[in-house]
């Protein structure tokens, strides 16, 4: 049988001129319901977990291994889903993710014991992991450039939107039905999502009849390690006092000597899992860092100021939900008007803007205290949601500008896996930030409380006499009084590390701006492809 060899131009030509066989429209819905169910399950377990708990007869700390587990098995797929794509065919890869999600979200449903739900959630974080940048590099590659921000501004409603509503949903699917129904949503969802794959995706021609790619076991077993070590550290960090305990120490050191071999592995390698050359390229490298950073930036806020609300103001789980829900409708508006600005104007212009109102509003918390309304939270929580919601299109169009499309499933997974690890590594750092900064506001609170002075004297004596009044004797009155005053002085030194910590966002989105300017001028992807991008 004669073998046809198709010259590299050849190649590069018929994937500059492929187009998908159905409308892209109708693909992109296709994986942005897919992504939008996995975006969403990834915050909707949160606020499930003292349910889950009592349910399963399992401590607190056991039940985090519900995030956890989650969290580990997404992050080891994330990068290797543009290698396995390349094996198996992408179409393929994201319908077998989404059934392994399927399934793995009826048995998270039906788990008896907390080592199944684990298991079961271990599971669904592979299932989950992939399908995030399989969406992202099938809308790129189905959209012609000029149509690639709108494609981006519809990918983003999903991945900026699905985890503001995920707490909310959660929270009233828990109080009024079980949380083992926060898992049976995905049922309907998920075979919806893979009817629709099947019918209007599909490969691109470079990723047809491929010939199969060596594994490399090695480079997925250190990746394997430093990420799910990583991943440990951050998340089980705090608990655990940070490098105070020695198995936190071991494990960084794991982790870090994992990455380095993991790095030196891929860079040698014919066929590596990741190719990590590809952030020679100036804008992506310069993407990816400013995603890392604003991972950090959007889940430092989206996780802390439902942590105020409920700890400090007494906000209910669905309470605080709806406080923080304007900022989805905020993405949403910015998705809307970022999608038809993104064609006409400067990518790094948006970019800035975006950043900058986001910076702004993150100032605006810094001014929190005991007395806010949730009206005041509600109007900066929707400027916020804009802000990063212009963010959002504009940085993935200015990190993806300059690469060939056969680069964009390996660049997607590198992409989103940074920004899902400044995520984790904001929400530790600004976790123990926050515990930290609470003990020292404390203790200057404490220092400034002297027994003597006049304020103290005047604010303990008026205590007293209203615990009193209430039919406490002296001594106990006095008791109640000062225990009063002690948690006050707490709940006040915690109101000043939250502030402390926003006007850290703030201070984080400038430094964010300044980086734009790394960024050339994207060109559109020229017709033909076959001419490497400029460095």
């Amino acid at each position: 049988m004669r073998q046809i060899i198709h010259s590299p131009h050849h190649v590069a030509a018929s994937v500059a001129e492929w187009k998908p066989s159905v409308s892209p429209w109708l693909g992109a819905s296709s994986v942005m319901l897919a992504t939008f169910m996995v975006v969403l399950d990834s915050s909707i377990a949160n606020v499930a977990l003292p349910h889950i708990a009592g349910n399963l007869s399992a401590s607190t700390d056991e039940s985090t291994w519900v995030l956890t587990s989650y969290l580990v098995a997404n992050a080891i797929m994330l990068p290797a889903s543009g290698w396995i794509a390349r094996r198996i065919g992408r179409k393929r890869l994201l319908i077998l993710s989404i059934l392994a999600f399927t399934v793995a979200s009826i048995l998270c449903g039906i788990s008896l014991s907390m080592p199944m739900l684990i298991v079961a959630r271990i599971l669904q974080g592979v299932g989950g992991g992939g399908m995030q940048p399989l969406a992202q590099a099938i809308m790129l590659e189905s959209f012609p450039p000029r149509q690639q921000g709108k494609a981006m501004a519809l990918f983003g409603m999903g991945t900026v939107v699905a985890p503001v509503i995920g707490p909310t949903l959660g929270g009233w699917i828990t109080d009024s039905y079980s949380w083992r129904w926060i898992f049976y949503i995905n049922l309907p969802v998920g075979l919806l999502a893979l009817y629709m794959v099947n019918r209007n995706v599909e490969d691109p021609p470079y990723l047809r009849h491929k010939s199969k790619i060596p594994i490399d076991y090695l480079g997925f077993g250190l990746m394997a390690l430093w990420l799910g070590s990583m991943q440990l550290v951050l998340d089980k960090g705090q608990e655990a006092d940070w490098f105070g305990a020695s198995w936190i120490c071991w494990l960084t050191a794991l982790s870090v000597v994992m990455f380095l071999a993991f790095v030196a592995r891929e860079l040698m390698s014919h066929d590596p899992i990741v190719h990590l050359r590809i952030l020679a390229n100036r804008n992506f490298r310069t993407g990816v860092l400013i995603t890392g950073m604003f991972g950090l930036l959007l889940y430092g806020v989206t996780a802390f100021l439902p942590l105020f609300l409920q700890t400090l103001l007494g906000y209910s789980a669905m309470d605080s939900g709806l406080a923080v829900s304007p900022r989805g409708l905020g993405a949403m508006l910015a998705m809307l008007v970022v999608g038809m600005l993104v064609n006409r104007f400067d990518n790094r212009i948006l970019l800035a803007f975006g950043l900058g109102v986001f910076g702004v509003t993150s100032l605006v918390f810094s001014h929190i205290n005991l007395g806010i309304s949730m009206s005041a939270v509600a109007l900066p929580n929707f400027l916020n949601g804009f802000g990063g919601g212009f963010v959002f299109v504009p940085l993935t169009t200015l990190a993806m500008g300059r690469l060939r499309k056969q680069e964009v499933g390996n660049a997607a997974g590198i992409y989103n896996l940074v920004r899902n690890i400044g995520g984790s590594i904001g929400i530790a750092a600004l976790t123990a930030s926050q515990i930290r900064g609470a003990q020292i506001h404390q203790s200057y609170l404490g220092a400034n409380l002297t027994p003597g002075g006049a304020v103290s004297t005047s604010v303990l004596q008026g205590l007293t006499a209203k615990f009193a009044i209430g039919g406490s004797n002296a001594v106990l009155a006095q008791r109640e009084a000062m225990g009063t005053m002690y948690n006050n002085m707490q709940r006040q030194a915690s109101v000043l590390a939250y502030a402390d910590n926003f006007r850290l966002l703030w201070y984080l989105s400038l430094l964010c701006i300044l980086l734009i300017l790394l960024f050339a001028r994207p060109r559109p992807v020229a017709e033909s492809e076959s001419a490497p991008p400029k460095q």
